[in-house]
């Protein structure tokens, strides 16, 4: 018994301190994930439709058992659609809350305002769902976006307004660093197309409706044909409802942020509106991760409607899990990365690829046109 005292000693000791020594937000049953996202106590549509898409899936895993054993739990901050408070909110989930990394920002702002967080206290960042080309370039060594960038969506906006004759283009941007990056993308596109942007548009988060009517009074002077925004969807339905209301001929387009919730707000407004889809229609059972989407949705979010925004949340927490699982039985931050360094992510049909030096994630596209009931149509 003498001599075996000591060696249970040095075992309890050598447990001790392997826990002791595990990464922050992982313990024998739990990863915790740290996630800021804009909810707005529950009024930004888009930004709950997202969340309850990464419910879904989280929900579906953890019932299956987790992730080697762990179950995948989310600690989340509201931000408002305010950076200042995404980036506190990041801060506070490393620095307080422990968590193993960053997860599931939306809207391009917080987003950028929680990588700064993510670079400045060496977290990896997954899964932010902008399209922002902060998020991207330079080449962001901690950062993971799941979804294609605007700059992609952009070019198949243009693409389409030029097959149709368009060539006077307006852009409504958020008046940030963010947004300067945005409209240089915007005049580089334009100047491959053969195209002219004749009204740059930009806006603060605080814009009045007496700014929304200066902006307005620009499209009328230039004669913008088409006009597309890069996300911010109140203030870009604001500035549709002004224009309509002035009868000016200009076209709107948009990006997916928010397309469902604006088209709906916007009732025959929105009729005829072309938007780009970062996910296939949520809608339509043509592709397999749709089916899987709408049949465990429907399980875990019951009476609740189809949308993108859920969808893009299901696809982005799926990739979540499938990054996690990349990271080993006993993961740490180094892990995480390492397994991402050459990885190409099976979303049941969508593929989200990742090098050491480019974080491409998914390169999916498409475009989708309102119709006269508010449905849209790929």
């Amino acid at each position: 018994m003498n001599r075996l005292l000591p060696r249970l000693l040095a075992g309890c000791l050598a447990l001790t301190l392997s826990w002791a020594m595990a990464a922050d937000g992982v313990t024998k049953g739990q990863l915790l994930i740290g996630q800021n996202i804009t909810l707005q106590g529950g009024k930004n549509d888009y930004g709950v439709s997202v969340q309850e898409g990464i419910q879904a899936y989280l929900a579906l895993i953890n019932g299956r058992g987790g992730v080697n054993g762990r179950q995948v739990v989310l600690k989340t901050l509201d931000d408002d659609n305010k950076a200042a408070q995404a980036e506190a909110n990041a801060r506070q989930l490393v620095e307080q809350d422990k968590v193993f990394i960053l997860f599931g920002s939306i809207e391009g702002g917080p987003s950028t305002a929680v990588m700064k967080a993510a670079v400045d206290l060496k977290v990896p960042f997954f899964g932010p769902i902008a399209g922002s080309p902060t998020l991207r370039r330079p080449h962001q060594p901690l950062v993971f976006p799941v979804r294609a960038e605007h700059r992609e969506e952009f070019r198949a906006l243009l693409a389409y307004g030029k097959s149709i004759g368009a060539t006077r283009v307006g852009f409504m941007r958020s008046d940030s660093e963010t947004g300067q990056q945005h409209l240089a993308n915007v005049k580089l596109l334009c100047d491959e197309l053969g195209m002219e942007l004749v009204a740059d548009l930009p806006f603060k988060s605080d814009v009045s409706d007496a700014q929304i009517d200066q902006l307005v009074g620009q499209l009328e002077k230039t004669r913008a044909q088409v006009v597309f925004n890069h996300g911010s969807p109140g203030v870009y339905e604001k500035l549709i409802r002004r224009s309509r209301g002035k009868a000016l001929a200009t076209t709107f387009y948009g990006v997916n942020s928010g397309s469902a919730q604006m088209a709906k707000h916007l009732g025959p407004l929105a009729h005829g509106m072309v938007f780009t889809q970062v996910v296939p229609s949520p809608w339509e059972r043509k592709t397999a991760i749709t089916r899987e989407y709408q049949e465990e949705f429907s399980k875990q979010k019951p009476g609740r409607e189809f949308s993108y925004g859920s969808l893009e949340g299901y696809v982005t927490a799926k990739a979540l899990v499938a990054a996690l699982r990349l990271a080993g039985p006993e993961p740490t931050r180094e892990s995480f990365l390492a397994g991402l360094a050459n990885a190409s992510l099976d979303l049941n049909g969508l593929r989200a690829v990742y090098t050491r030096e480019q974080h491409t994630g998914l390169n999916f596209v498409d475009l989708s046109i309102v119709t006269r009931e508010g449905t849209f149509r790929h």
